[in-house]
C-alpha cells in the first residue's frame, strides 16, 4: 500500500489518498471501508444521451471522476479487484449525481477515502504500507510420497500445488527423484523472493540436494529448512509458529496469529487465563482482565455494519481493552487460525488473570 496524502475532510472526517499495490492491499481495504464512507476515484460510466441533436445509441462510456457514498464492498480475489458500490454524491458530470455506481478498484488505481477511521482501521492501512517492503515468500513442505507448495500473503496462505508420487517399496512405488523433479519444476515457475523448505525427517534435505544439482535457481532461493511433524496445512502452521517466515519478512501478521491462537487454545485446555465468546470477553473487558483481544475480521465487519447479533457494541470492547493497556489483533478469516477463532464465536481473549 502506498499512502499519497493524508488530511482532514468535513464533519471531523479524515481523508487518505492511497494506491493499493497488490491483491493483499485490496483485501485490506475491503475490511476498512464501511457503509456511509466516501470514496473518490476515476472510473468509466455508461451515459444515456438525452440531447435532441443526438440519436440515443443506448449509452456510451465516458471517463469520470466520482465520489460515492458507500453502500456495499466486495473483495473479488480471483478477479484481482475491489468492488465498491454506492450513490454518486460528487461527479465531474452533475447530471450523474444521485445515481448508483460501482467503482472497480484494481491494483495501482489511486482512490481517496474520507471517513471517521477507527484505530484498528488506521493500523491496518499502516501495516499494509509497511508490508510493501516485504519479500514474497513460498513454503514448500515435503515428505515421502507427497509435497505441497503454499504461497504466503497477508490475508493468509494459499495452496499453490499438491504433488503425490508413491515412493519406497511396492508395486506402484516410483523413484524419489520423480517427486523432487516435479516439486523443483513447480517451484521454478513461482515468482518469489524466498522459499522455505520444510518437512519431517531427512526427505527435505535430500530434496535440497536434488535441487542443487538439477534446479540451482530454486536452491539459491531457498533461505532456510525447517523440521516439522507434518506437511501441507499442518506443516505450514508449524513453520509460521516457529517464526521462520518472520526471519524473512519483518511484518508477518499470520505468524503472529498462529502464535496467538496456540497460546489461547493452550490456556483454554488448561482452564487458565482465557475467555471466548462475546459474553465472556465482554465480562473480562469490564474487569480490565484482557491482555490480548482476538477478533475475526469478517465478524468485526458484520457487527460494525449492523449485520451481527451481539448484544454489546464491539467498538466499546475494543476501546475499553486499549484504554486499559490491552492489545488487539484482528485475525484474517482466510487463514487457519482465523477458522479456529471463528469456531470460538469470532472473539476471544488471553487474560491477565483467571476470572473464576
Amino acid at each position: 500500500m502506498r499512502i499519497s496524502s493524508r488530511g482532514r475532510g468535513e464533519e471531523g472526517r479524515e481523508r487518505i489518498t492511497l494506491v493499493p499495490e497488490n491483491v493483499d492491499d485490496l483485501w485490506h481495504l475491503s475490511y476498512v471501508l464501511e457503509p456511509g464512507d466516501l470514496v473518490s476515484g476515476d472510473t468509466t460510466r455508461r451515459i444515456q444521451r438525452d440531447d435532441e441533436q443526438m440519436r440515443d445509441t443506448g449509452g456510451e462510456r465516458e471517463h469520470l471522476n466520482v465520489t460515492i457514498e458507500v453502500d456495499d464492498v466486495e473483495f473479488a480475489r480471483f478477479a484481482n479487484r475491489l468492488r465498491i458500490g454506492g450513490v454518486i454524491v460528487s461527479c465531474s458530470r452533475e447530471d450523474q449525481l444521485g445515481h448508483h455506481h460501482t467503482l472497480n478498484v484494481e491494483e495501482r488505481a489511486e482512490i481517496t477515502i474520507e471517513k471517521q477511521f477507527k484505530a484498528d482501521q488506521i493500523d491496518r492501512i499502516e501495516t499494509a504500507e509497511q508490508a510493501a517492503e516485504n519479500p514474497d515468500v513460498a513454503i514448500a513442505t515435503v515428505e515421502e510420497g507427497a509435497a505441497y507448495i503454499h504461497t504466503v500473503a497477508q490475508y493468509g496462505t494459499e495452496e499453490y500445488a499438491s504433488l503425490t508420487k508413491p515412493t519406497g517399496k511396492g508395486e506402484y512405488a516410483r523413484p524419489r527423484s520423480e517427486l523432487f523433479d516435479e516439486l523443483g519444476s513447480a517451484l521454478s515457475h513461482l515468482d518469489v523472493d524466498a522459499i522455505i523448505l520444510a518437512g519431517p525427517g531427512f526427505t527435505k534435505n535430500d530434496a535440497m540436494d536434488y535441487f542443487e544439482d538439477n534446479f540451482p535457481a530454486v536452491a539459491e532461493t531457498i533461505v532456510t529448512t525447517v523440521d516439522t511433524a507434518g506437511v501441507g496445512d499442518r506443516g505450514v502452521h508449524e513453520v509460521l509458529k516457529r517464526g521462520a517466515v518472520d526471519d524473512v519478512q519483518k511484518q508477518t501478521r499470520i505468524a503472529e496469529e498462529a502464535n496467538l491462537i496456540d497460546e489461547l487454545m493452550e490456556n483454554i485446555s488448561t482452564g487458565a487465563k482465557a475467555a471466548y465468546g462475546v459474553e465472556q470477553v465482554a465480562e473480562a473487558t469490564e474487569f480490565g482482565a484482557v491482555e490480548h483481544l482476538l477478533l475475526l475480521d469478517s465478524r468485526l465487519r458484520a457487527e460494525r455494519q449492523g449485520d451481527g447479533d451481539w448484544d454489546v457494541d464491539v467498538n466499546d470492547i475494543i476501546d475499553s481493552v486499549e484504554q486499559k493497556g490491552g492489545e488487539v489483533t484482528v485475525f484474517s478469516a482466510e487463514f487457519q487460525p482465523g477458522e479456529q477463532l471463528k469456531n470460538l464465536g469470532g472473539i476471544a481473549a488471553v487474560l491477565r488473570y483467571r476470572l473464576q
